[in-house]
């Protein structure tokens, strides 16, 4: 920077030769450089103060414009920030194989405290104890004044309690988002829907988790963004179940039985449009698990997928289809019934006395022991476990259910021709109620294996053979007879042509041996037989029929009227219309008037 002498040599010089003073030109140069610099600062001082006022106009517009989103937002309630990975609360649908919800999300809300923000803790325990009053008022009195910072009060609450909760006014009473598991009809499907509880969870929302049934074997899927929020669709029909759970409810209750179980499955897919436990529960309020005592007492146990039991005389078809496709019996070889049959110190006997000998025919519809012991001897114990084998009674059913895996079914360890008898007739091998429907089906429907399944098929899965057609056939016109003439005449349902074969074994008991008025009766059936579509199997826990003088439990008084009535109901829900069947008996039919 170069400054201006105050006292320049030629104006100095100048002005002396002029007369004039110099130093008047020492204080002009003076004044100007003065003001110079006050021009100077005045500038910067203006140019400062612009700046400050910019800036405050910029804060004092985003304060505005933050003003104005807050008040065009709706109010929510504070959230407190977690550190941590995002819990995703959404989860999807679960329906019915024609598009009806089984499962779904609500939205609600969790109640939580803050004890520190709390303005009144004494009037807010007093209030929550009246809002809930499973909730002690004395304990949450002393969470409120204690040391504690957070506590949750109730993961779910409903909007009235919301509500009500608001009126205390207390700030310190706070509310967090929740997405919970709704399921809209109940206990309907209870025990193949199980149930979902909250996971990981923080003040601004909850993992949903399933805890049983096809909730926790399908978990992951369900809770995969991945699947943009498909439902998952299973095979049941809701309206069939909602069917066949109260008839099977009337019919537990009309004969007196602990428990119940039905499975209706398709015969060629095995798609299972219905299956029942009773009794059951609602997974909306799922119950504890029992700590103690028999676990098939919990109505959580699913009669039909893990109980496993000795079902009887359904056994038999197995025994003489394998027979009729070995070729070593036909429908009319004549089989010994001698009673009772001696086999070292075990004596094998009949519910009745059927003579000497019956048909192979015969020993299906009269349900004869003796006879079905001599066709097992014929086959052999090594054929008859390879053959129990291929219809899956060695190993738990694939069903895609959770408690499915632990219901193996009881096989003895040693096979000696003892056992072969004893199996043959539905004793001495324990098996679910949901192995014996994969079991016929597979036998009726041509002769190939099932594999039940709770998912609706998208394709035709054609399994391994089992039996011939010819020997399937035969089958399925011997549980026809069993229903037209044997034992279970009750099962006869006009039009549908039901076919079946009934089964009662005693009940064991807990430490070896078996109840003496206690059992399981049975009724696996097939409709229509000559065609099959469907077979449905129920079961019933200790059943007792009182109408008559002594109490009756056999299967054909018990399980297979039953089993009639849910057929008489199902079967046209399920677009199965009824067959008039033709007479085998002589007679005038009017035609015209």
């Amino acid at each position: 920077m170069i400054r201006t002498p105050l006292r320049p040599l030629a104006r100095i010089l100048s002005a002396r030769a002029s007369g004039e003073n110099p130093d008047t030109i020492e204080r002009a140069n003076l004044r100007d450089r003065h003001e110079a610099m006050r021009d100077k600062a005045r500038a910067r001082a203006e140019g400062r103060l612009l700046l400050l006022g910019a800036a405050f106009f910029a804060a004092f517009a985003v304060v505005g414009m933050r003003m104005g989103v807050l008040a065009t937002t709706e109010p929510e309630e504070p959230q407190a920030v977690a550190s941590g990975a995002s819990i995703l609360a959404q989860r999807a649908d679960i329906v019915d194989r024609r598009g009806r919800v089984l499962a779904t999300n609500l939205v609600t809300h969790a109640l939580y405290a803050q004890p520190q923000l709390m303005v009144d803790p004494a009037r807010a325990a007093k209030g929550l104890a009246i809002v809930f009053p499973d909730l002690d008022e004395k304990q949450l009195l002393k969470d409120f004044t204690g040391a504690r910072k957070f506590l949750w009060i109730k993961k779910k609450i409903s909007p009235e309690q919301m509500q009500l909760v608001h009126e205390i006014g207390d700030p310190g009473l706070l509310f967090g988002p929740r997405e919970m598991r709704l399921y809209p009809n109940g206990a309907l499907a209870a025990h193949i829907l199980g149930g979902a509880s909250f996971g990981r969870e923080g003040v601004a929302s909850a993992e949903v988790i399933g805890t049983a049934g096809v909730e926790r074997t399908f978990d992951a899927w369900l809770r995969d963004p991945a699947n943009n929020g498909a439902p998952l669709q299973l095979s049941l029909d809701l309206t069939v179940q909602s069917t066949v759970e109260e008839v099977l409810d009337g019919g537990m209750k009309l004969m007196n039985a602990k428990g119940a179980a039905a499975v209706l499955m398709k015969v060629d897919s095995g798609e299972i449009v219905s299956m029942v436990s009773l009794p059951d529960f609602d997974p909306n309020d799922r119950p504890a698990p029992l700590t103690k005592g028999d676990a098939g007492d919990s109505p959580l146990f699913n009669r039909a997928v893990q109980g496993v039991y000795e079902l009887g005389s359904t056994f038999k078809i197995f025994a003489v289809g394998q027979a009729l496709d070995l070729g070593l019996v036909g429908p009319e070889t004549m089989i010994d019934t001698k009673g009772p049959m001696v086999w070292g110190k075990f004596k094998i006997r009949d519910f009745h006395n059927y003579g000497p000998a019956l048909s192979v025919r015969d020993v299906i519809i009269k349900s004869s022991n003796i006879g079905t012991a001599h066709i097992a001897q014929t086959i052999g114990a090594e054929r008859q476990q390879t053959f129990l084998k291929s219809l899956g009674f060695f190993e738990p059913t694939a069903v895609e259910l959770a408690e499915a895996a632990s219901a193996r079914p009881i096989v003895p360890r040693k096979w000696p021709e003892i056992t072969t008898m004893t199996v043959s007739y539905g004793h001495g091998l324990s098996a679910s109620p949901l192995h014996l429907a994969a079991a016929y089906a597979s036998m009726v429907n041509g002769g190939t294996r099932v594999t039940p399944t709770l998912l609706r098929a998208k394709s035709q899965m054609t399994g391994a053979r089992i039996v011939s057609e010819d020997t399937s056939a035969r089958v399925r016109t011997m549980l026809r007879d069993v229903v037209r003439k044997g034992t279970a005449t009750f099962a006869e349902v006009p039009g549908y042509e039901v076919g079946g074969k009934t089964g009662t074994a005693d009940k064991p008991m807990p430490k070896g041996g078996y109840y003496k008025d206690k059992v399981i009766a049975t009724f696996a059936s097939v409709f229509p037989a000559h065609d099959p579509q469907y077979v449905l199997v129920v079961s019933l826990d200790e059943p007792v029929e009182t109408s008559g003088s002594e109490p009756r439990r056999t299967a054909g008084w018990t399980a297979v009227p039953v089993a009639a009535e849910i057929i008489r109901r199902v079967a046209p829900l399920m677009g199965l219309r009824p067959e008039v069947e033709p007479s085998t008996e002589g007679g005038v039919t009017l035609v015209s008037n």
